[in-house]
């Protein structure tokens, strides 16, 4: 492995776990407060999705570790594919 390579690979880079997306007018948005609950259209079981760069490099499901959760990871797309999410 080159050096550059090696250097470009120890960079470290957000990785983002999506639970699920939901649009809401302003109005609503604004209105939240302490403890209220915003209910997603998607299931509590569903496919997560990992992202890099806010690009989609893969899919998971939630896992509890210890007192934590995490993502086992069910699906990635190629080298290729995520490198170019690294990018800009």
């Amino acid at each position: 492995m080159t050096a550059d390579l090696s250097s470009i690979l120890s960079l470290e880079v957000p990785l983002i776990v999506e639970i699920a997306r939901r649009r809401m007018p302003l109005a609503e948005a604004v209105n939240l407060v302490h403890g209220a609950i915003i209910e997603f259209p998607q299931s509590s079981d569903g496919e997560l999705r990992i992202l890099v760069n806010n690009k989609v490099v893969g899919g998971g499901s939630a896992v509890k570790v210890g007192e934590n959760f995490g993502v086992r990871v069910t699906s990635v797309g190629d080298v290729a594919s995520r490198v170019q999410a690294m990018g800009s």
